[in-house]
């Protein structure tokens, strides 16, 4: 047969050209251009072997949101948002923005009403590095005032933490101090919390909804401890995903700037934000938490700007979509959109319970709406958890089994996060193959499941295929994960 020529650059239809009998490019970038449509269908034949991001229930980012916000973000994509100059309403959009969201975690308004000071970001984990940075700075400053040493700072948190906070710590040299979890209980304990501060402390993290069962931490207890005992230290509030839930389901729930150790928040608006990937916030109670020295003043293509990010450049589609979010729903949208999370949470919480799971997550809004469960030792399974994701992930679901963190006798968990767009008809689904999967996996022996579980990873799952990760940084040994095996959560 000839080959391709030249002349078969581009026919009647995609398919038959000569890009459609040869490999995409890989390695190196090629020497010819293609024509538009030809990259367009490639890459999107290419990009069809993606999961399902409805069936990804391992996630919490958003996957569902209106095409009116669709286009204006789209709309947007040529903006870049650090020229403040160019694109003023853009900017004001964010302030905007930081004010609402402060206000919602009840910051409190000066004199000439305003409420926070804060930024946007590329999603929680820059937004928490923001808040470590300015936690160590403020520290050092006291340190440095009081004519005492300020080179071995450290924070206190969860062993439950998300991997940022260690990159955090790591990043910026600050000792992580943990408060383990329990077989029982998997968030922090506020007195041996409180027990582990000491002079060199720059702060405590206390997660709103931590990445394993959701559980709410107890941001009172801390703070009321840290008032009685009158230790000179702040709190952090991680609300990467209970920022927008809490809110609006338990609104008296006080674990915000009510609370006076709490200084700065993190939420991400591409979690229960219910905005697409990539914009997160980070809100301070005063700009007194803020050191100055961490705010550059930039005059960039003639205008000047205050600027504390990590990054410099970016979009400015993500802050408009979070805008466009906020005032399209209002509270009374996102109360109804959260109440409707936990209705289903419940139900399949209760659905797993009569199935003879052991539920770990909380309900009725005291925690996330998302369902983590575990089988129950009692019923004596010769597989275990990650079996039964391994079995799941043959029915397209992507449900993740995790090692819990450590000092929790190594108890392995399923997750099932609720998100907008997971109703109560796609819930019964997932129940009806959870049952299917059990009972498939109740007729096989261990050394069939055993090698299913192989060939599904190697097979069915991206994980087993990835090409990514490269060989010298595999198998790590620093962190939470590679020290104790807890498994570093999908968040």
């Amino acid at each position: 047969m000839a080959a391709s020529s030249d002349s078969d650059t581009f026919t009647t239809t995609v398919y038959g050209s000569r890009f459609a009998a040869e490999d995409l490019p890989k390695h190196e970038m090629p020497e010819c251009e293609m024509p538009r449509e030809v990259a367009y269908r490639m890459i999107k034949d290419d990009l069809s072997l993606d999961g399902n991001p409805m069936l990804n229930l391992a996630s919490f980012v958003t996957t569902y949101m209106e095409k009116e916000v669709e286009d204006l973000m789209t709309e947007s994509f040529s903006k870049n948002f650090i020229d403040y100059e160019e694109y003023p309403q853009s900017a004001d959009i964010q302030n905007r923005c930081v004010s609402m969201i402060g206000r919602l975690f009840n910051a409190p308004v000066n004199e000439e009403g305003a409420a926070a000071v804060g930024t946007s970001t590329v999603g929680s984990s820059e937004a928490i590095m923001l808040a470590v940075l300015a936690m160590k700075k403020r520290w050092q400053n006291q340190r440095k005032a009081a004519g005492k040493p300020f080179d071995k700072p450290n924070i206190v948190m969860s062993s439950a933490v998300q991997v940022c906070w260690e990159k955090a710590a790591r990043y910026f040299e600050v000792e992580e101090k943990y408060v383990f979890c329990t077989p029982e209980r998997y968030v922090i304990d506020p007195v041996e919390t409180v027990e582990l501060v000491d002079e060199n402390t720059i702060g405590i993290c206390v997660i709103l909804g931590t990445t394993y069962t959701g559980e709410y931490e107890d941001a009172k207890a801390v703070n009321d401890l840290l008032i009685e005992r009158n230790i000179d230290t702040v709190i952090h509030i991680d609300a990467a995903s209970g920022g927008f839930v809490a809110p609006f389901v338990v609104p008296n729930l006080e674990w915000d700037f009510r609370l006076e150790k709490v200084v700065s928040i993190n939420t991400s608006g591409h979690k229960y934000g219910l905005v697409y990937p990539g914009v997160g916030w980070i809100i301070w109670r005063a700009p007194e938490f803020l050191p100055k020295e961490l705010v550059f003043n930039i005059n960039y293509l003639g205008a000047d700007q205050a600027s504390f990010t990590l990054n410099f450049s970016k979009g400015a589609s993500q802050v408009i979509g979070q805008y466009y979010q906020l005032i399209r729903l209002g509270k009374h949208g996102y109360r109804a959109v959260m109440t409707n999370l936990t209705r289903t949470a419940d139900y399949l919480s209760d659905s797993l319970q009569q199935l003879g799971f052991i539920i770990m997550s909380k309900k009725a809004g005291d925690g996330l709406p998302l369902v983590a469960f575990r089988f129950d030792p009692k019923s004596k399974k010769h597989y275990d958890e990650f079996a039964l994701a391994h079995q799941l992930r043959g029915r397209s679901w992507v449900v993740p089994a995790y090692t819990m963190a450590p000092h929790t006798e190594d108890l392995k968990m399923l997750r099932v996060v609720v998100r907008e767009d997971f109703s109560k008809s796609r819930c019964d689904q997932l129940l009806c193959d959870i049952k299917l999967c059990v009972q498939v996996l109740d007729q096989m022996d261990k050394e069939s499941i055993k090698k299913n579980q192989e060939y599904i990873h190697a097979h069915s799952t991206h994980s087993g295929k990835s090409r990514h990760n490269h060989p010298h940084y595999r198998k790590e040994g620093h962190s939470l994960q590679g020290k104790t095996g807890k498994t570093h959560a999908v968040c």
